[in-house]
């Protein structure tokens, strides 16, 4: 007995995490994000981020490497961890373009791209204090094991290795919006600036991003469904606790019961008059009886996001006045998903949805048939039709709107009105606020609407609210919301 207890107590040297000991005797790899073998539930093998294998992301490097010209290297920095507190940081969300080609989810990460290195990635240099208090951080051993780069050093390296890459390329390429000071401060990235030698690397990343494969489609079809599914409940949750904060505060809990690791950005959550200030985000007020709410929601599953607009009446009637404002915006919303197909332009689109809005807003009387009616609709709605979606919201911001569609893009169609309570027009429309959004995929055929499992016919969401919502409401809750 003495000699098992020994044997049970003894210390095991394991390197769990590659490189911390522990007591486990099971050898567990721990890169400081998911992996198959630390969430199996998430990642198959060979997978670096959820449904998006080793492959896939060699083959997002290699598809770099041949937009890149002759002999220029690119550098992608991670996003950087912004405090909310001297001490406190911000839940950290990494940049689009370093996920993408790397798969790693850390900050203080750096990326080189080029056609003699391939992917060489410097990586941080965390001491014990930063492992005691964050966790394991990916280093020089993950960036190879890991994330399969080709090369990988510690940061401790930059300043000697990444002056002779730069020296020895004729141009370079980096990410704008994550340039840090640690690399732009080298002498030769200087030079390489004042040289006209340095450019955006999004007009290429953004390119690859645009077009989504089909883990990355599958990945939105999964994140479109969450926002749905939490939006439906927040929906029928609204007439027993019609309050924008609860509302907020409800539909961020469902999403992420259902795998979101985080909103993709602060809901909007709109009542009455606040439903016209487009990206309304203070959340505040109890929603009046007879008032509509607009909720613009989405949730990011996996670096892939969802956008989602949703206006009804948590009273559960849809006054006349809403009626027709409402209706002229679903059939917008509908005529614009069927232009939905490869060759045509979201401008196209947009421009479609503004002679419909416009003569619409004439024909019930909010708009006049003068020379001004165009400027005055522009202040009803200064919006545009939609946006690309993928990995951020309004994704691949360098891809015009002009360019013609192609299978395997993902678009928002989201029409809406927004009339100010000083606005010259009949009493009953001011204030009145309403956008329907949806996400759309481009198919070689044509289009599938991503969010149609969310309802949005007056006759189905009047259905939804007045059979199907809670009962009852404890009294602490009923409380709160009068007040």
């Amino acid at each position: 007995m003495q000699s098992l207890r020994t044997r049970l107590l003894q210390r095991v040297q394991i390197k769990q995490g590659w490189g911390c000991y522990g007591y486990c005797t099971v050898r567990v790899l721990d890169p400081g994000q998911p992996t198959a073998y630390s969430h199996p539930e998430l990642l198959k093998e060979g997978e670096i981020t959820p449904r998006i294998s080793c492959e896939e992301y060699i083959s997002r490097r290699k598809r770099l490497l041949e937009l890149l010209p002759k002999n220029t290297v690119a550098i992608i920095a991670s996003a950087p961890v912004k405090m909310m507190t001297d001490v406190v940081p911000y839940t950290f969300r990494q940049d689009a373009d370093y996920l993408y080609i790397t798969g790693c989810q850390q900050p203080d990460g750096i990326a080189v791209l080029g056609h003699d290195i391939g992917l060489c990635m410097f990586m941080p240099e965390p001491s014990i204090h930063d492992v005691t208090w964050q966790g394991h951080i990916a280093g020089v051993h993950e960036a190879l094991h890991s994330f399969k780069a080709d090369q990988a050093f510690p940061m401790s390296k930059l300043n000697e290795m990444l002056p002779r890459i730069i020296q020895g390329s004729s141009g370079l390429y980096h990410n704008v919006k994550t340039s840090t000071p640690v690399y732009k401060d080298l002498e030769a990235f200087q030079k390489a600036y004042y040289d006209g030698k340095v450019k955006d690397l999004s007009v290429y990343t953004h390119d690859l991003r645009w077009l989504k494969s089909p883990a990355e489609i599958s990945l939105m079809r999964d994140s479109t469904s969450v926002a749905c599914q939490a939006l439906l409940q927040t929906m029928l949750h609204s007439k027993v606790y019609p309050h924008e904060r609860m509302l907020a505060a409800k539909i961020e809990y469902e999403c992420k019961m259902r795998g979101a690791q985080r909103m993709a950005f602060n809901p909007v959550v709109g009542g009455g008059a606040n439903a016209s200030v487009i990206h309304y985000s203070r959340n505040d007020q109890k929603v009046k009886d007879g008032d509509l709410v607009l909720m613009d929601i989405g949730c990011e599953l996996h670096g892939y996001v969802s956008d989602l607009t949703r206006t009804w009446p948590p009273s559960g009637r849809f006054s006349s006045a809403h009626v027709e404002l409402y209706n002229l915006i679903l059939e917008t919303s509908k005529e614009c998903l069927k232009l939905c197909r490869p060759g045509i332009s979201i401008r196209e689109i947009h421009n479609h949805s503004v002679e419909m809005l416009h003569t619409g807003l004439k024909q019930i009387g909010i708009l006049k048939g003068d020379r001004s009616s165009y400027q005055k609709y522009h202040q009803l709605n200064p919006t545009n039709i939609g946006h690309y979606l993928g990995m951020d919201v309004h994704d691949c911001s360098s891809i015009s709107n002009d360019r013609p569609l192609k299978p395997g893009v993902i678009i928002t169609i989201e029409p809406g009105i927004y009339i100010p309570t000083v606005f010259n027009c009949p009493e009953r429309y001011h204030g009145v606020g309403i956008r329907i959004e949806d996400d759309v995929l481009i198919t070689d055929s044509g289009y599938e609407v991503l969010t149609g499992s969310m309802p949005k016919e007056i006759n189905h969401i009047e259905s939804l609210l007045n059979n199907y919502s809670h009962l009852s409401e404890p009294d602490f809750l009923r409380t709160a919301t009068s007040s």
